[in-house]
């Protein structure tokens, strides 16, 4: 009959010494559990100097001369750069604006002429309307008071008949010259005014009047020629046109 032997299972020994006097302690410690606490002790302390390694790299980092500095020269730079892209942009913005203003008020002096345009127009109008009134064509009525048109122009009778009242005015129709002041059978009084552009007019009284002009005498349209002195009495008024009679009424109505 074989003796059964006994397993011995390999085991440490911690002995922990005290140098006060008192007692000694001893751990013992089998094989698993001290490889077990030896890993935890390898994996702690490679932990604490992982964690140290970093914390040291960091701190180098920071510590070594100029890398700090480079960072931070850097970040300026790109923030100079951005102001400078920002006043840039100002600037644009700025000239934009002036150019509109300039535009605006050119609009604006471009709109002030054209209102001003129609009145101007209208004032260069009046000595155009001025010359064609005072060019000496006789387009004024021969009357400047009450009077009434008897008959009108006809080759039998080549003149215009209109009857006037006592202390009526007879008129130049147009600017000119007084060159006859006479009378005869039929007319009593007869003036005869020559004006530009070939015209003549003819101012024929069949009664008395009181003559105001002269022969020689410089008349404007509207210069009174005689004076009527006795009611009903009739004026027969001749246009001639280089010397040959035209209708009157084609000239006072070319006046409108």
């Amino acid at each position: 009959m074989k003796r059964k032997g006994h397993d011995h299972r390999e085991s440490f020994s911690i002995l922990f010494i005290s140098h006060a006097g008192q007692r000694n302690r001893q751990f013992n410690i089998s094989q698993t559990a001290s490889r077990v606490l030896l890993f935890l002790l390898i994996f702690l302390v490679l932990v604490l100097f992982g964690s140290a390694g970093v914390l040291g790299w960091m701190i180098y980092q920071n510590g070594v001369p100029g890398t700090g500095q480079n960072n931070l020269r850097a970040e300026l730079d790109m923030q100079t750069q951005l102001v400078q892209q920002l006043e840039a942009e100002k600037e644009s913005l700025n000239n934009e604006m002036q150019a509109l203003a300039q535009e605006n008020e050119e609009l604006r002096s471009q709109a002030a002429a054209a209102a001003a345009a129609p009145d101007n127009e209208e004032e260069t109008g009046e000595p155009e309307e001025a010359a064609e009134t005072d060019d000496g064509i006789p387009r004024r009525y021969p009357s400047s008071s009450t009077s009434s048109l008897i008959s009108n122009y006809s080759e039998e009778e080549p003149y215009l008949s209109i009857s006037m009242h006592e202390e009526g005015n007879i008129v130049a129709t147009g600017n000119g010259t007084v060159i006859t002041v006479s009378s005869d059978d039929t007319y009593p009084v007869i003036v005869e005014v020559e004006h530009a552009k070939g015209y003549k007019t003819r101012y024929l009284c069949r009664q008395e009047a009181e003559v105001k002009a002269s022969e020689g005498a410089q008349v404007e349209a509207g210069d009174t020629l005689f004076t009527i002195t006795t009611d009903e009495t009739q004026l027969d008024y001749q246009i001639l046109f280089e010397e040959e009679a035209i209708d009157p009424l084609t000239v006072i109505e070319a006046k409108g």
